[in-house]
């Protein structure tokens, strides 16, 4: 047999060794992969990061890559093994990406385009069906399932697996994210929690301790008023508990029932939505969280929600003139007609007023007959869980390095010291309760599952919220809007559209709950884009994202306060005997009165670094001066009755 000679093999050993040198590193390189969005929207930059695997040696990893969508390409540098560089879609549907090493393509992915203004449609129809239809809910849903649908493609087949995905994906993941349930848990522990010291008494021996003061129409407005701040952890506890039990004592000293709705409306949602622990501040707290984990802002949730408070406006000025309002014995408009009226003939209600005075009252509502109504029973589980989450917070601040107050409070974990209070409050009123035997072990059981059930409404759209966060987040809403408005939109004046949007939303829909699931997870990651356009981006400006934050929630409190379809506005009437209408009216002028006040020499102002706190004395100022100069006092009346009647009865 004939062999090959040497030369020949030799040239034959040189050739297949070229051609390895120059197939290998192509096999290497071929390696790298690429990580992109699913979905992308068209003209706007995403983030592809491209990986070089360890099977690549490291002398032969390239300095730079250069990565290309469409037509477009930049240059990205190696830091370690991985590149990173923002990209724009030039087109919608399938959108190639590649990552090239020279001219050689070393790795490829594929990603859907989007055209931007697709991306809003999701929170544009949750707006728009909650405006012409009134019901939360279903506009949350219907949004979350165009979202789903948009993320997955637009063919008929594409709609029924985003209705499947919006249920099974993105409900189910704002449900099971660990923060998100110990909100959802903190928040129907407080509810229990609240209908345990309702139950056995307590909050009736609050009540008694105020109202025994009121021996005139002006100690019984600041008596009325007062028990609003004491029950400050929920708006519909306060309503419901401080309607109920003031009426009686209104009715006697001839306060009209107007008033008395209009008192107990304006110191239930502003007092909850300021006041540090309450079954809002969960809910707050939740949104906050979400929206913040979009954008850069290095500081907690809470944190941001203390500072926010300070901007809070509208809340703080609608109190403060409740007992302006309440001391001076001056009214305006309609409600100075329904005081005369109340003073000079005793009929506290219209001739023609639709109430039925029986709403409003509710079986959890009454203590057990023959027990004792004790405040304490109220306030030490109050106390217990105010202290509770402070110290929680302490404790976990410091655990995490904190130190010096800010810090230790940025850095606790409020999440699980709401959670650890709110199980001390909830195990503390019903050791009271059983303890001192006015309720059963089955009654606290009973109690406490009546006032969880009544936080079940505001948790279902909680987590639907959060499942449109969700879905925002994968459409890159924010991403959209930010390019749209980023540019022109001026920073100081953000804070005040958002609180005339929020308060018309609220307005239109009637749930100031639902208004913030809305706008909180939209607005913020829309405001820091605005601040990053400007240059803005920064610790000096945060005071922009705390006013933006207490703009949408004051905002949809005054739009609430305005609403004749406000579920708090009707309770409010319900539990005062009040018309419904006659309430909305008598108390419109004063919402507007505030509400046009904390705009103008509030929010505005301090939007373009006014100092907050001046803000606030000018609006004190201003209001101290207006019920001064607007108001008159149905007191001074021919024929007022001024004080209480043994014998008038309430209607």
């Amino acid at each position: 047999m004939d062999h090959p000679p040497p030369r020949r093999l030799a040239s034959l050993g040189l050739l297949l060794l070229f051609a390895l040198l120059a197939v290998f590193p192509q096999a290497v390189q071929a390696q790298a992969t690429l990580e992109l969005p699913s979905l992308v929207l068209r003209d706007i930059p995403f983030e592809v990061k491209v990986t070089f695997e360890d099977a690549v040696a490291d002398s032969l990893l390239p300095q730079a890559v250069t990565i290309r969508a469409g037509g477009a390409a930049v240059t990205a540098v190696l830091d370690g093994r991985t590149a990173a560089a923002e990209v724009v879609a030039p087109e919608t549907g399938t959108v190639t990406v590649e990552a090239l090493q020279g001219s050689t393509v070393i790795g490829q992915a594929t990603t859907r385009g989007l055209g931007g203004w697709l991306s809003i449609l999701p929170p544009v129809l949750v707006i728009a069906l909650a405006l012409a239809f009134k019901r939360v809910i279903p506009a949350l849903f219907l949004g979350i399932w165009l979202g789903a649908w948009f993320a997955i493609g637009f063919g008929w087949l594409d709609a029924f697996r985003g209705l499947l995905a919006a249920f099974a994906v993105y409900i189910l993941e704002a449900f099971t994210d660990p923060g998100h349930a110990s909100i959802i848990l903190f928040s129907l522990m407080i509810g229990g929690m609240v209908g345990i010291i309702t139950k056995n008494g307590g909050m009736q021996g609050v009540v008694n301790k105020i109202a025994g003061w009121a021996s005139n129409a002006r100690r019984g407005q600041l008596a009325t008023a007062t028990l609003g701040l004491a029950v400050f952890f929920d708006d519909y506890a306060n309503t419901l508990v401080v309607g109920n039990t003031m009426r009686a004592v209104t009715d006697r000293l001839r306060i009209s029932r107007e008033k008395l709705a209009y008192l107990v409306d304006s110191t239930a949602a502003p007092v909850a939505t300021i006041a540090l622990i309450t079954t809002w501040v969960g809910f707050q707290l939740g949104l906050i969280d979400d929206a913040v984990g979009k954008i850069a802002m290095d500081e907690g949730a809470y944190s941001i929600y203390l500072n926010s408070v300070l901007y809070s406006f509208y809340p703080f000025l609608a109190i403060y003139f409740v007992f302006a309002v309440a001391n001076s014995g001056r009214d305006f408009g309609p409600m100075y007609r329904a005081e005369v009226r109340a003073r000079t003939t005793g009929q506290v209600i219209a001739e023609d007023a639709n109430v039925d005075e029986n709403a409003g009252e509710g079986e959890v509502m009454e203590p057990p007959p023959g027990k004792p109504t004790r405040a304490i029973n109220a306030m030490i589980p109050i106390a217990t869980l105010v202290l509770g989450v402070i110290a929680g917070i302490v404790a976990t601040g410091v655990a995490s390095g904190g130190e010096g107050v800010q810090d230790i409070i940025g850095k606790g974990d409020s999440y699980i010291s709401l959670m650890w209070a709110s199980l001390l409050g909830v195990l503390v009123a019903g050791a009271l309760s059983i303890g001192q035997r006015i309720l059963s072990l089955a009654e606290t059981v009973e109690a406490w599952y009546a006032g969880l059930k009544s936080m079940m409404f505001a948790m279902i759209i909680l987590v639907m919220a959060w499942a449109l966060s969700g879905i925002t987040e994968v459409l890159h809403t924010a991403d959209y809007l930010v390019s749209v408005l980023g540019d022109t939109l001026i920073p100081g004046l953000v804070p005040t559209l958002v609180f005339i949007l929020a308060a018309a939303t609220a307005f239109s829909t009637g749930s100031s709950w639902g208004t913030m699931s809305i706008l909180v997870p939209l607005v913020v990651p829309l405001v820091w884009g605005v601040l990053e356009a400007n240059g803005n981006a920064d610790p000096s400006h945060y005071f922009i994202i705390y006013s933006t934050v207490s703009c949408i929630l004051a905002g949809a409190v005054w739009g609430d306060h305005c609403s004749p379809i406000s579920d708090t506005t009707i309770l409010s009437s319900m539990a005062s005997g009040c018309d419904h209408i006659d309430h909305v009216r008598t108390q419109l002028p004063y919402a507007l009165f505030v509400g046009s006040t904390a705009i103008l020499l509030g929010t505005l102002p301090t939007g373009f670094g006014f100092p907050w706190w001046l803000s606030m004395i000018l609006g004190i100022a201003v209001l101290s001066f207006g019920i001064r100069f607007l108001g008159k006092r149905a007191d001074d009346v021919p024929g007022a009755v001024t004080q209480p009647d043994p014998a008038y009865e309430a209607l």
